[in-house]
């Protein structure tokens, strides 16, 4: 499973031609639905939150540095113990650290930086990521699923191409909604955006998510060319 942004789909249908219906057709018309997700039945495990990520590569970037960090502090040491001079970066390390004051810049930009380090390692301890898999509605205690963001717009982009007068879909899928834009060559826009809403409506309960996302529809006409 992957980390992602937003998913885009874009499916084109060959145009059909027809002379319009009136002088006065509009141009564009656009809609902005809300979907009332459907109640979610007795142990479906609608609170389900997002899946855990395993956040390997901030793990393996930490372990790496500080076995680098270790490896060369015990080596010193070690050195040190055997009668050695020790290193020469350890000893201006603690030369500057021992004239320099607290209030000094670098010293102040280095306890900056660990800071902010310490912080984003703590953000991603306790967030669980994974923003592109959306959680599933549970049918057995033991087995949890999801369903990635793209997979899901495909989804809706194909059943969006199933309502007559549409020539082209576009659909962002995001956690909390689901931006679809569509073109129509023919019919009129509030009639297919009528079907597209309830065609959508239908598509994001059969996807099955534990918390369904919002439903915004526009539809327009194909530019003039030239």
């Amino acid at each position: 499973m992957s980390e992602s942004q937003g998913s885009e789909g874009t499916t084109q249908r060959l145009p059909v031609i027809e002379k319009a219906t009136g002088p006065d057709t509009l141009d564009q018309s656009a809609s902005a639905a809300d979907y009332e997700p459907p109640p979610t039945a007795d142990g479906d495990g609608g609170g389900d939150g997002r899946f855990w990520s395993a956040r390997r590569i901030p793990a393996a970037i930490t372990a790496l540095l500080l076995f680098v960090l270790a490896g060369f502090f015990l080596y010193d040491i070690a050195s040190v113990r055997a009668d050695r001079p020790a290193m020469q970066w350890r000893r201006e390390l603690a030369d500057q650290l021992a004239r320099r004051p607290l209030d000094d810049i670098w010293v102040l930009v280095g306890a900056g930086v660990a800071a902010v380090l310490g912080l984003w390692l703590l953000v991603l301890a306790v967030t669980p990521g994974l923003r592109s898999v959306l959680p599933m509605r549970r049918t057995h205690r033991d087995v949890r699923a999801g369903l990635h963001r793209d997979l899901a717009a495909r989804v809706l982009r194909d059943r969006a191409m199933e309502v007559s007068g549409v020539q082209s879909v576009r659909v962002r899928m995001v956690r909390a909604r689901a931006d679809v834009r569509a073109v129509s060559h023919f019919r009129e826009l509030d009639e297919v955006r009528t079907d597209l809403d309830a065609t959508l409506a239908d598509a994001i309960r059969g996807l099955g998510l534990s918390r369904p996302p919002a439903l915004s529809v526009r539809v327009r006409r194909p530019g003039r060319k030239g």
